[in-house]
Parts: structure tokens; C-alpha cells; sequence
């Protein structure tokens, strides 16, 4: 019992409630670092693959789900815990305090901080004094009590609004805590790549990714419906030190919602659409060729816009195709798009700009049997060429595949065809060829306006226990030769670079008041 007390002792101290703080902050920045699965499990995937030999190490450690692991559960639990510790039995004290009356005057005041003395202005007596001054601490904001003794005296106190702010800041963040918790439960997260053109529905099987809270149901889905009119990417061409760099994103989007009209709507980088009690923000986007390919008996099929994942800033992006149903062999293809291609002297290609002013698609192509049917999942990002044989690339006896928008070329061995179609055939330049595709991120979190107030009220804390001082003041009356001598003092809670000067104003106030 002796060992429990004294953990709970060293558990609920305030400055072990602000080292757990710390130190949540500081486990909360692997968050950062590396992709999640909460957020952006295709990232995750991405990393996996570029880091073969430190992903499962990160992965054993739960890295890619910082905020659901062990270790940072731990210590949200315990700061948890250390927080209630903390606040309760002060919370107790504090409501003690404000029902307790002032101290009494002490005996000897010129100990004090900002002793003063007057003389009372002629003809007052000790109780009309300490009246005065009792209305004067009164209408200042101070707790006043009168002492009667060798000589008259008030004692007054201010600056419980103090203890009050720090109190009213630690029972916030516990609310935070709460309201984030149950946040966490009852919301959810999703994924969605959009094409230009095409819709997205807010019900469970459009999603590409989702990540529910423990209490998660199929009815907290709203029902709405966005369509991706349009995504317009603005860059630097000014600015050479920054030529080509991104300026601006917006994705132009029809909102449709349960018995309203359709509404036209714009999703920013950190200006997100707030939609039936969910925000949708734009994470990133890129390019979406479509294809067609024909299988050696000329029948379609494939025909789709396929996201390609960009690789760097000019948009040099790595995409992959799957053609299973394709005759008389299924038909793998791993794509690189180049909005801007450049051939460098070593015989490969790159893109120099990020727009569309001379795309190129480059395709190896595969066949064999493309592993869909075992009941295994596999990422639309990643094509496994294991088992496959390459036809066309530089593991075979034909080259990779060169298309332009609008082109059309045959796979080796009679197996088919495959087109770049060109979305934009009408237009003089290449600008709209290709169609766009935006990333969106879809965040429902019920208890977001309850960590607004929560955070609201913590600041408003925080500020009371800053600024509010604590401080104690007595005013004496000591009758001598017929006249009567004030004497003025002050005592502070802490540092309090401002008592002097508020001993002294009250000095100055109170002998107004008599010679008024």
C-alpha cells in the first residue's frame, strides 16, 4: 500500500501531468514523420515498398498507427488519469478558499511589501477611516473583513479568479481528452481518388480506404453525393528560382445534397468543404490517362481513367494497369507518364514541367495470370510480375511502348491493342488531354465544436492564471496625539511586480474618499 501511494502521489503531481504533456507531444511526432494507415494507407504502401528493410521494423513498433498504439495510448491514459489526480482534490481546496474569510491584519505592517502611511485628513475618526476603506477595497474587486483590536483594520484579498483560471485550464484539457476520445469512437475517416467527370457517393463501398471509430455504424454515413467538374493546378512561370513550382490548387466540385438544389463548390489545399457534418479536404492529386486496351480478338477490355501516382515535382508519375479480362491471355502493364517529356542523353525519358505540353505514356506490358482469383487483395498501385512473362520492356526482345494522346499501337504477339485517348481531341494544344484526378480526404468528427468550447475555455484559463495576480491588503487606523494615522500594505501570492503601485493607488484613493 505504502509502494501504491506513493506511485499515486508521484502520478497525480502536477509536474508529472506536464512532463506526460510533453512527452505526448513528443510521441505524437513519429505521426508525422511517416505515412498512417488512418490517413494515408496508400502512402503507407508507397513507403513499404521504397523501404523494404526499415518498414517492418516501423511497422513492429507501430509507427504507421501512432495514434492507436500501445505506447501512445499509454501515456494518453495516464496524463489522463494524472489530470483528474490533479484537479479534484485542488478543486476541493479552491471551493474551501472562497468560502473562508480574509485573514487577519497582521500586527505589524511596515514588514509588508508597499508600506505606506498618511495622516487622516482632520476631524475623521478610526471607523469612519476603515469604512472608507472598506467601500473603496469593495468597489476595486476585493473580499473585505473588518478587525477590531488595538486598532481598527480591513483586511481584504483578491485574485482567486487565479487559481480559478488554472483550474478552469486543467478541467478543459480533460475535456479535450474526452471529447477527442469520444471523437475517435464515433467518427471516421475515408479515401477516395476522383477523376474528372466522375461522382463520389458518401456510402461505405465508394470509399478506397476507410477507417471506422470503435462505434462506427452505417447509419452516421450522410447521405450526399460530389461530382469533380474540374481540377485546375496553377504554377510558377515567372519566377525562375521557382519555375514550375505549385501556387494553387482547386477542385471544383457539384455538391448535391438530400432535397436541396445542386450547389457548385471549391475544395482548397487547407480550405476544405464542409458537407452534411463532414469536411472533405484535397490531400493531392495528379494525372489520369485514360486507356483502352483490346485483346487479340478485338474486343474491349479495358477502357478506364486510371490514376497515376506522381514520383516528383513535375509530376513524373508511375501507374499500373490490369487487364483480367482480356483473351487469350490476361495482360499486366506497368505505365510512366510524363506531362512534359524530355529524352536525356542516356536514352530515358523525364518530365520538365508539370503541365500537359507534350505528354507521353511509356508501358512495359505483361501477360500471364495476374493472381485476382486467388481471394487474396492487392494494392491497383502495385503490379506483382512474378510468374509473368514481359513482352514488351527491357526484359524483352520488343521495347516499352511509346503513346501520345490519340495514338494506338499493337501489343507484340498479336495479343491486342492499346490506346491513349485524348480527352480534349477538339482543342489546338494538348492542355485538357488528359484528365486530372484529385485525392480526398473524408473526416467526420462529432465532437469537434465540443474541443472548440473546451479549447476556448482552456485559453480563457490560461490567460485568468496568467495575468490575474493574487495578492492580500490591509488598511489600519492607530489613534496617536489626537489625530489618526493610516497605514497601508500589501502581500502577494508569487511575484507580483505591480503590488506597490496598487498599495499605493489605494493609499491615494482612500484619502480622496475622506477629504471628499
Amino acid at each position: 500500500m505504502g509502494y501504491l501511494r506513493f506511485f499515486w502521489r508521484q502520478l497525480t503531481n502536477m509536474r508529472t501531468a506536464l512532463f506526460l504533456l510533453l512527452l505526448l507531444a513528443i510521441a505524437a511526432v513519429p505521426g508525422s514523420l511517416v505515412p498512417q494507415r488512418s490517413s494515408d494507407p496508400n502512402g503507407v504502401v508507397q513507403y513499404v515498398a521504397d523501404n523494404p528493410g526499415l518498414a517492418p521494423v516501423l511497422d513492429a513498433l507501430q509507427f504507421f498507427d501512432v495514434y492507436t498504439s500501445v505506447w501512445f495510448s499509454s501515456i494518453y491514459l495516464l496524463l489522463f488519469v494524472s489530470l483528474i489526480g490533479c484537479v479534484v482534490p485542488r478543486t476541493l481546496h479552491h471551493l474551501k478558499a472562497l468560502r473562508a474569510k480574509p485573514p487577519k491584519t497582521p500586527a505589524r505592517l511596515e514588514r509588508l511589501a508597499g508600506f505606506t502611511t498618511q495622516p487622516a485628513p482632520a476631524g475623521t475618526d478610526a471607523a469612519t477611516a476603515i469604512e472608507a476603506a472598506r467601500q473603496v477595497l469593495r468597489r476595486s474587486g476585493y473580499r473585505v473583513q473588518l478587525f477590531d483590536g488595538k486598532a481598527l483594520s480591513v483586511s481584504a484579498e483578491r485574485g482567486y479568479a487565479r487559481e480559478t483560471g488554472n483550474l478552469l485550464f486543467h478541467t478543459a484539457l480533460i475535456g479535450v481528452l474526452i471529447a477527442v476520445g469520444i471523437g475517435g469512437g464515433f467518427g471516421y475517416a475515408g479515401q477516395k481518388v476522383v477523376v474528372e467527370g466522375q461522382p463520389f457517393v458518401n456510402v461505405l463501398g465508394s470509399y478506397d480506404s476507410f477507417n471506422p471509430g470503435r462505434f462506427f455504424t452505417d447509419a452516421t454515413l450522410s447521405p450526399y453525393r460530389l461530382v469533380l467538374k474540374k481540377f485546375t493546378a496553377v504554377y510558377e512561370e515567372n519566377n525562375l528560382d521557382a519555375y514550375g513550382q505549385a501556387i494553387d490548387y482547386t477542385a471544383d466540385v457539384t455538391a448535391y445534397r438530400p432535397r436541396q438544389p445542386a450547389q457548385a463548390e471549391a475544395i482548397k489545399v487547407n480550405e476544405p468543404l464542409s458537407i452534411s457534418g463532414t469536411n472533405v479536404y484535397l490531400l493531392g492529386n495528379g494525372y489520369a490517362p485514360r486507356i483502352t486496351v483490346r485483346d487479340g480478338d478485338g474486343n474491349v477490355a479495358f477502357s478506364d481513367s486510371v490514376p497515376f501516382l506522381p514520383q516528383d515535382t513535375n509530376l513524373t508519375s508511375i501507374g499500373v494497369i490490369k487487364v483480367p479480362d482480356a483473351l487469350p491471355q490476361q495482360i499486366g502493364m506497368i505505365g510512366f507518364f510524363y506531362p512534359t517529356a524530355k529524352e536525356l542523353t542516356s536514352g530515358a525519358f523525364t518530365s520538365i514541367h508539370p503541365e500537359l505540353r507534350a505528354p507521353m505514356l511509356s508501358l512495359r506490358v505483361y501477360t500471364g495470370d495476374l493472381g485476382l482469383g486467388d481471394g487474396e487483395p492487392k494494392s491497383v498501385y502495385a503490379l506483382d510480375t512474378d510468374g509473368l512473362t514481359e513482352v514488351a520492356g527491357a526484359g524483352a526482345d520488343s521495347p516499352a511502348l511509346q503513346l501520345t494522346p490519340g495514338q494506338t499501337v499493337s501489343l507484340p504477339g498479336g495479343i491486342g491493342t492499346v490506346t491513349f485517348e485524348n480527352m480534349d481531341p477538339a482543342a489546338a494544344d494538348q492542355s485538357r488531354s488528359v484528365s486530372r484526378f484529385a485525392s480526398l480526404d473524408i473526416h467526420h468528427d462529432p465532437s469537434q465544436q465540443w474541443v472548440f468550447v473546451f479549447v476556448v475555455l482552456a485559453v480563457a484559463g490560461l490567460l485568468a492564471g496568467l495575468f490575474v495576480p493574487r495578492r492580500r491588503v490591509w488598511v489600519k487606523a492607530v489613534e496617536e496625539d489626537g489625530g489618526i494615522r493610516l497605514e497601508y500594505a500589501g502581500l502577494a501570492r508569487g511575484e507580483d511586480p505591480g503590488l506597490e503601485g496598487a498599495v499605493a493607488d489605494l493609499a491615494a484613493r482612500h484619502i480622496k474618499r475622506l477629504g471628499s
